[in-house]
């Protein structure tokens, strides 16, 4: 049988499914100010509809870097609408971070598509090509490709 949850009540094991991650996580947000639950007289914890949504937008942050200070410092303004400067200036340099880090790896993915271009193929001379090719590089430059 299925469960059918109140999206307006979810308990902890509830947001931690729906949202992918541990009921420590959300303990974690909690004790750094990003998640507020309410409480039940008996002091278990009780979320509201948009928990989920928050939790994967804690998370997502998370991921792109931010640290709990500015992840902290940014929800008011999801929450709002609004940002100061001050808060608008964190998130335009976090956004140029990002944008920075997304240049490097998309850097990295070509060279990986040229290694593998390079090397894929059913002879020998495949991989030779990529070994002529780091012989003529700078010393610095080359990549071990030999087992």
């Amino acid at each position: 049988m299925t469960k059918i949850v109140e999206r307006a009540h979810l308990r902890i094991g509830d947001v931690a499914g729906e949202a992918g991650v541990s009921t420590r996580a959300l303990r974690y947000y909690e004790e750094q100010f990003l998640l507020t639950p309410e409480r039940t007289s008996s002091g278990q914890r009780i979320y509201g509809e948009n928990a989920v949504d928050r939790v994967r937008l804690i998370q997502q942050l998370y991921a792109a870097g931010l640290s709990s200070r500015t992840i902290r410092a940014v929800l008011p303004c999801v929450d709002s609408g609004h940002a100061t400067p001050d808060i608008l200036d964190v998130l335009v340099a976090e956004r140029e971070r990002m944008s920075v880090g997304i240049s490097d790896l998309e850097q990295a993915r070509a060279q990986l598509d040229r290694i593998i271009m390079l090397t894929r193929g059913d002879g020998p001379d495949d991989c030779q090509a990529l070994k002529k090719e780091q012989s003529d590089a700078p010393e610095k430059a080359r990549v071990v490709v030999d087992a």
